[in-house]
């Protein structure tokens, strides 16, 4: 079955919450978000990857450079946001769970 991981459990959960138990090889409404969940945390992970070598760098004695700074400065940002949107997916699925043991 050529189907990632995170898709299958993904499609599995929603289909409980949702009351439906659609196949995991069939595409439904909540794929694409699933997907860019899956991107999401890629990119999340590729910033991580660069706020160690700064650390790194800054922890061995070296100095900081110039873009450091803008570095971090939107690591924080993104973060942030990544926050929201976990908050906002927490809510929805809270929601959602509700609605079905309504």
């Amino acid at each position: 079955m050529e189907i990632a991981g995170a898709h299958l459990v993904g499609a599995v959960v929603m289909a409980f919450v949702e009351g439906t138990q659609p196949l995991p090889g069939q595409r439904t409404a909540t794929d694409d978000l699933i997907d860019e969940l899956v991107a999401l945390r890629a990119q999340v992970a590729k910033i991580g990857g660069n706020v160690n070598q700064i650390a790194h760098r800054l922890n061995s004695g070296g100095q900081p450079y110039q873009a450091d700074t803008a570095v971090l400065a939107q690591a924080e940002r993104t973060v942030h946001g990544v926050r929201e949107a976990i908050a906002a997916i927490e809510t929805a699925a809270h929601q959602a769970a509700d609605r079905k043991a309504a």
